[in-house]
């Protein structure tokens, strides 16, 4: 690794240096994007983050689960440095390049699923949603889409449609496309008593208010992301692959965030045999470029007319270069053993801080995808205001932790898969301190 792996706090943070360009991001960039943490980054490898005031921060976000492989992973930097020097860019359907063609073959052959598939590649998991379901329309000659409250899933105005958050997401930039409708998700913190029923409730609701014969797609995250790392209750998603089949009804997994070794599987939807019709990628897929995938069914995927689907940077090879990096990484390193092993680490370390503060509500995650939900001590109620004393003190002591929960007070980890143990367990301390003090 090109940086040192060890936590360095040297000014205050943001440190003076930061300050200065923040300022000239309020002038330069529009309001409208947000910043989790306020520190210009100038460096970073393995679990560190080194910023330009000389701050090595623990990163405990990995760009939101994308650099799973660690920033600058020998691999990918090499793929891509040599992809740069032979070309950049041709457009895929213009003129066909072996890179994208390897990546489809790779995506293929590691998601779920021993019948014949194929791929598209696209930009962003927004992108790969969005043709997951202009894929489903077509195939199934039907319009309707199924999601599921506290799901996520893009920005572009279909995925807004299909996001259930309002703010920050959808407020004000509607009207947004129809024939999307929201179900119940089981959530298990806070529907304990619910839970049976709750894959009944979901069939008779498309039964008896959209039809299931005029559903497309059933389109859920295997663990919610956004939503706030909601792990379903087994036997749910079953249930949902076995109602669709009987139905003709598309079933999209949305492994944007999950997917590429996260939950200590290739895929999370693996958990529980789960096989999808299709399945959409991006994140992880490629070391930190942007990519992005739709894989399914050979005769589903095959359904839409020549030129129906595509675009001027899908694929592109440097992307493609990226990703096949990023795959031999996690081959090679056995990231998906060691998303488990961090796993286990980081779950018995938030389970001991629940047994101690009233705070925490909820334990939740799987792999190297774990979650504390934060409640008024005794209650359900949500407590976003120790949300953000946390938030603070642990940037404060150099550590970057990330936000998520429709009700804004989840904190979600989601360390890269190559942190040593050691800094995972120093932004655990870290982390064990500010619940301590946001009591």
């Amino acid at each position: 690794m090109n940086v040192p792996q060890q936590r360095k706090v040297v000014t205050e943070i943001p440190g003076p240096k930061s300050q200065e360009i923040i300022k000239r991001r309020s002038e330069a960039v529009s309001a409208s994007l947000g910043m989790a943490l306020p520190a210009v980054i100038t460096n970073a490898g393995g679990g560190i983050l080194v910023d330009i005031d000389g701050n090595q921060i623990i990163d405990m976000g990995a760009g939101i689960a994308v650099v799973n492989v660690g920033n600058s992973a020998p691999s990918v930097v090499k793929r891509v440095q040599d992809q740069v020097a032979a070309f950049t860019h041709t457009c895929f359907m213009i003129a066909p390049y072996e890179g994208y063609i390897e990546v489809c073959e790779k995506l293929n052959a590691l998601t779920p699923g021993n019948f014949k598939k194929k791929s598209a590649l696209f930009n962003s998991g927004a992108e790969a949603l969005e043709n997951a379901v202009k894929i489903a329309r077509h195939y199934t000659k039907r319009q309707a889409v199924v999601v599921f409250e506290h799901g996520y899933h893009g920005r572009t105005n279909l995925t807004m449609a299909m996001t259930a958050k309002n703010m920050p997401y959808k407020e004000g930039f509607g009207p947004f496309t129809p024939e999307v409708y929201r179900m119940p998700m089981a959530y298990p913190f806070r529907h304990e008593g619910n839970i049976e029923h709750a894959l009944e409730e979901v069939i008779h609701k498309i039964e008896k208010e959209i039809g299931a014969e005029n559903v497309a797609a059933i389109v859920i995250e295997p663990i919610q992301g956004e939503g706030g790392f909601v792990v379903p209750p087994k036997g749910f998603l079953p249930g949902l692959v076995e109602f669709a089949n009987k139905n003709g009804i598309v079933f999209v997994a949305d492994e944007v965030q999950t997917g590429f070794a996260r939950t200590g599987q290739w895929f999370a939807c693996e958990d529980e045999g789960v096989v999808p019709d299709l399945i959409t990628t991006a994140k992880g897929i490629a070391g930190g470029l942007p990519l992005a995938g739709v894989t399914g069914r050979a005769e589903i995927m095959d359904s839409v007319h020549a030129g129906g689907l595509g675009g001027t940077y899908g694929g592109s090879p440097i992307a493609c270069a990226a990703a096949l990096g990023a795959i031999a990484t996690i081959e090679e390193e056995k990231l998906v053993d060691r998303a488990n092993q961090l796993g286990s680490i980081m779950r018995s370390s938030l389970d001991e801080m629940k047994k101690k503060y009233p705070i925490i509500g909820d334990v939740r995650g799987r792999g190297a995808m774990q979650a504390i939900e934060l409640v008024q001590a005794g209650s359900d109620e949500p407590n976003s205001t120790a949300l953000t004393s946390i938030v603070k003190y642990c940037q404060q002591k150099g550590v970057l932790i990330l936000s998520a929960g429709t009700y804004g007070n989840v904190i979600r980890l989601l360390p890269p898969l190559v942190m040593p143990d050691h800094l995972l367990k120093e932004a655990l301390v870290i982390l064990d301190e500010a619940v301590a003090q946001a009591q």
